[in-house]
């Protein structure tokens, strides 16, 4: 019923409100495990919740710039990562790899956007595979650093991040008690989550926002959270 649920509701904003968006929103808030994060396999729609070690918090920071996935952009990158599929012969750019990505773009197959798409997608779903490595582990720090280039590689490849996102990625690098951070959801604005140890606090959000205030005049909400079970009748 679950896995229903949530391809209808897929459905409603691929079909209805016209943004390629995927899963994610949706997986999570179906199979959200307290204590756990969501493993997705959007290409299968599998879902799979991964132990997080104690002590782990999450703090977001939404900056309220504009996030508007229906305007073009997400579209965009939807089509430019199809492309790049298709160039590399395949359906989807996940039964692919680095390997086959770098061959192609030396033979002139794929270059320019495409190419950048490509390699973050690429990039992005091996940082998954080592995440859920390191989480096994319990090595946070690594973890942490996993997020953070994740972040680096939508600014840089996906070129889905903005100035304000950056500035704050920037900031909570620097801050103590920081594992990683990176922007949230589909980008083009809206937040950034740190993910934090449990001696982070307001104190810390307190000094990120004010240095990100100094330089946008602009005030940023302060959300702390921890995981949580998904939606739920109550």
């Amino acid at each position: 019923m679950q896995l229903l649920e949530r391809t209808r509701a897929a459905a409603a904003e691929n079909e209805f409100v016209g943004v390629p968006c995927g899963i994610l929103d949706q997986g999570v808030s179906s199979f959200g495990k307290k204590d756990h994060l969501v493993f997705i396999d959007c290409k299968a729609l599998k879902f799979a919740t991964v132990p997080l070690p104690a002590g782990v918090h999450f703090w977001v920071f939404n900056t309220h710039t504009k996030h508007a996935l229906v305007d073009g952009f997400y579209a965009a990158r939807n089509r430019e990562c199809m492309e790049a599929a298709k160039a590399l012969g395949v359906a989807l750019l996940v039964d692919t790899n680095l390997t086959a990505l770098e061959k192609a773009a030396k033979a002139g197959k794929i270059t320019g956007d495409a190419l950048k798409r490509a390699r973050h997608v690429i990039e992005e779903i091996a940082r998954v595979g080592d995440t859920q490595k390191a989480l096994a582990k319990g090595d946070l720090v690594a973890v942490g650093k996993l997020l953070t280039a994740s972040h680096r590689s939508s600014q840089n490849q996906f070129e889905n991040s903005t100035a304000e996102l950056d500035t704050l990625v920037d900031l909570l690098e620097k801050t103590p008690h920081v594992y990683g951070t990176r922007l949230t959801g589909g980008g083009f604005g809206g937040a950034v989550m740190a993910m934090t140890d449990e001696t982070f606090g307001e104190k810390q959000a307190a000094k990120v926002v004010a240095a990100y205030e100094k330089k946008y005049h602009a005030t940023p909400d302060v959300i702390h959270c921890q995981t949580g079970d998904g939606a739920a009748v109550v």
